[in-house]
């Protein structure tokens, strides 16, 4: 709905925030910069340049209103104040600058579906029945049963278990409350209340210049009226869901198009919605049309809420799943919106789940979780919609320790939840939702970021008590370690946010089809823009008539699953290519060194230029020709000798690597084609690439590119993954790199883009 759009090069006018990156801040947990053990708004300030480096665009701030905690923040007292340990109003400002000043943006979490009990607003509703703002909330008459007992209105189920009603002794009658009882339902049937929520609560702050909002439980704010009993699906419970009741109502959309009306457009504010239980794309698609003006993106679940024994119920007894139910729902919230006005967004983390590295990922030893993080990053940076990262993805931060008891759990949910289960005196029943609280619970996410090895792990000063307990892993995985680490999970992340933007129309706006869908260890699939790779020169990012041709850019990505080796799918078929011959191309790298080794459409030489000495250039990425091969993780060229293709690698041990690595080494030899004096020349190619070159048809346009995610980005030439894998015959073998326990542990990633450069070079040799 946003109408500040600019040129973005692929698609003419398109809304900024569709290729932004946005970056989840839970500000309790993110810096400390007064040592009360709880993060506050100065300190997100003092890491803004972190943010900016990383290549965020976007950061959204979870809430920092004036409010009793009941629910961190969820129950706004309120909506113009700031909770004292965060900040100030002026403290907010700081921030809107900072981030404005760097061009970033900044958006609120916008909670309007209930407030605190603690609010102005629910004083007067509760003093009695004919205040004018009695009708601002949701009250209701008590029932009696057959016995005379007194009970609620409904036998509706909350979702942080119990009853969605509670009884209020003053006016005898009950106030609904979907989640806590410290946190009311604001009654959206009134009009008096509904202009309030847009002048206090969302005016207020867009005066002063925040550029939008998350909204949460945006889909629960018209219910259904009836107010009727839902059936009854768990006879052991006096409680029944009941989300029909709430979800998705009758007057919805009218409510959300009003709000985007009256106080989003006007702005040009950003808007993405939490949307929960709205299982089908047919329900979604009416709030993210652009015709239908109502929001700009929201957030789907199904994917996220994988394990989860369902909203209501036994939410924490785990259910496992198998990697077909992962790819199918993926593969659902991917095509929705194709041929559609509609948008979607990316994400695995949020404040309300479990670390994804520990739930899609093996945290095992340091080198499967370092392998999943970054698997996890270009599954994320691969996929259509607008991207969003949750403090400390970038880092793979993890669950917290299974050793940690049920007094580690500070979530109002967890703690409700583990509760229930000890009320029921079913010891499997306790023990299983223990272990889904290890898996699945809120609290995971909302430990004190990692910032490096000191005490407290930097979130805070040394000796202060943090309001939650800081992860006893803090001095193996934290930021300061990662940034100067060219290996590390934070800066394989930086660069694959690079490449996302580079290649925004495939990785943003591109169409995704998955393939072996019922494959249960490899999760494969095409991205493909909507423009094509001409066989003549062609310019990135250029949407002109003349370099539009007749095969469309694409992009193969295959992630493993499994411990075991996988064949890689046949390329050449996928992608529409016949290489031909019987050519082998090694694209590999050392774990521990730097090196990069990929096809490129690049110049043919001649064996005699092939041939001749010179000595290894100095180059950068930045400065490397579009037809380089270029090591993008040290300004040092180095490649793999030419006989490497046929070795067998190994990496089952520290000891084959190291032997690898030193004979790489010591084969080192120059093999790239960089510009030497700004001439854009090329120069002598490895073996291997004059070999590869020799066999290219004329019209070949593929880049090939392989990675199990130990892997970086080339910036310039997006050649530079490294990976320990063969290419033959479009068969690719991962050694012994597996993640068990349904991870993702290896990629390939296959690019048709490259053709121009060949022929570009061709002529320019010529």
């Amino acid at each position: 709905m946003n109408n500040l759009c600019h040129e973005n090069g692929c698609f003419g006018n398109e809304p900024w925030w569709k290729e932004a990156t946005f970056y989840q801040v839970y500000p309790a947990s993110f810096k400390d910069s007064n040592g009360d053990g709880w993060g506050d708004i100065p300190g997100l300030i003092s890491q803004i340049d972190y943010l900016h480096d990383l290549g965020v665009n976007v950061v959204w701030l979870s809430p920092v209103f004036e409010s009793p905690q009941a629910d961190m923040g969820y129950d706004v007292s309120d909506y113009q104040e700031i909770y004292a340990p965060y900040g100030t109003v002026e403290d907010v400002d700081a921030l809107i600058e900072a981030c404005h000043v760097r061009g970033m943006k900044l958006i609120l979490d916008l909670v309007v579906n209930h407030t605190s009990i603690e609010h102005q607003w629910f004083k007067e509703s509760r003093s009695s029945k004919t205040n004018a703002k009695r009708d601002w909330y949701i009250w209701k008459p008590a029932r009696y049963n057959a016995e005379g007992k007194r009970i609620p209105p409904t036998n509706w189920r909350g979702y942080f278990a119990g009853s969605t009603w509670s009884w209020d002794e003053h006016t005898q009658e009950y106030y609904l409350h979907l989640y806590a009882p410290e946190q009311p339902d604001l009654n959206w049937e009134s009009e008096a209340c509904r202009e309030a929520i847009y002048e206090d609560t969302m005016r207020f702050w867009l005066v002063r210049g925040v550029d939008g909002f998350r909204i949460d439980t945006v889909n629960k704010y018209s219910k259904r009226t009836e107010y009727i009993d839902a059936q009854i699906t768990n006879p052991d419970s006096p409680c029944q869901p009941a989300p029909e009741m709430w979800c998705n109502g009758p007057r919805i959309h009218e409510f959300i198009h009003e709000m985007r009306r009256k106080t989003l457009e006007p702005y040009g504010a950003i808007s993405v919605g939490e949307l929960s239980n709205t299982p089908h794309p047919s329900q979604v698609l009416p709030y993210v049309s652009a015709a239908a003006r109502e929001l700009d993106m929201v957030f789907e679940f199904s994917m996220i809420r994988l394990g989860t024994g369902g909203m209501f119920g036994p939410k924490y007894v785990y259910v496992p799943f198998a990697l077909p139910q992962l790819k199918g729902i993926v593969a659902k919230w991917q095509t929705f919106i194709e041929g559609t006005d509609g948008w979607t967004t990316v994400f695995c983390e949020n404040h309300d789940n479990g670390r994804a590295v520990s739930r899609f990922g093996d945290c095992s030893t340091p080198e499967l979780w370092k392998e999943s993080a970054k698997t996890l990053a270009l599954w994320q940076a691969t996929l259509t919609g607008t991207l969003f990262l949750y403090q400390g993805q970038e880092i793979g931060m993890t669950n917290m320790p299974g050793s940690w008891g049920i007094e580690e759990y500070k979530d109002v949910e967890s703690l409700n939840f583990y509760a229930e289960a000890v009320d029921s005196r079913d010891p499997k029943r306790i023990a299983d939702t223990m272990q889904g609280l290890r898996i699945l619970a809120r609290d995971h996410s909302r430990i004190p970021f990692q910032w490096d090895s000191s005490p407290n792990a930097g979130f805070t000063e040394e000796g202060v008590r943090t309001w939650m307990r800081v992860h006893d892993d803090f001095r193996e995985i934290n930021a300061a370690k990662q940034m100067a680490d060219p290996d590390s999970i934070l800066s394989f992340y930086t660069k694959v946010l690079q490449l996302r933007k580079q290649y925004k129309d495939m990785f943003v706006f591109g169409s995704f089809r998955l393939l072996e869908a019922e494959d249960e260890a490899v999760f494969a699939y095409t991205k493909e823009s909507q423009f094509a790779v001409s066989d003549g020169q062609w310019q990135i990012n250029s949407s002109t008539a003349e370099n539009r041709a007749k095969r469309k850019r694409m992009a193969l990505v295959v992630l493993n699953f499994s411990k075991e080796n996988r064949n890689c799918l046949d390329v050449n078929s996928i992608l529409g290519y016949d290489f031909g011959g019987s050519a082998k191309l090694l694209i590999t790298a050392q774990i521990k060194m730097s090196y990069a080794a990929a096809v490129a459409s690049g110049p043919k030489q001649t064996p005699e230029e092939a041939a001749a000495p010179q000595p290894p250039e100095v180059i950068s990425s930045e400065s490397a020709s579009t037809a380089s091969l270029v090591d993008v993780d040290t300004p040092s060229v180095r490649t793999v000798p030419s006989d490497f293709m046929e070795q067998d690698v190994q990496t089952e041990t520290q000891a084959a690597r190291q032997e690898l690595e030193d004979e790489a080494e010591r084969a080192r030899a120059e093999a790239n084609l960089a510009k030497k004096k700004g001439a854009g020349k090329a120069r002598k190619a490895d073996n291997i690439l004059t070999k590869w070159f020799g066999e290219l048809s004329d019209g070949a346009s593929t880049a090939l590119v392989v990675s199990n995610l130990t892997a970086v980005i080339g910036l310039s030439t997006y050649l530079g993954y490294k990976a320990w894998g063969l290419y033959e015959h479009g068969r690719l073998g991962w050694k012994n790199i597996g993640v068990g326990a349904g991870i993702l542990a290896g990629v390939g990633l296959i690019e048709a883009v490259f053709g121009g450069y060949l022929q570009k070079g061709k002529k320019k040799q010529s």
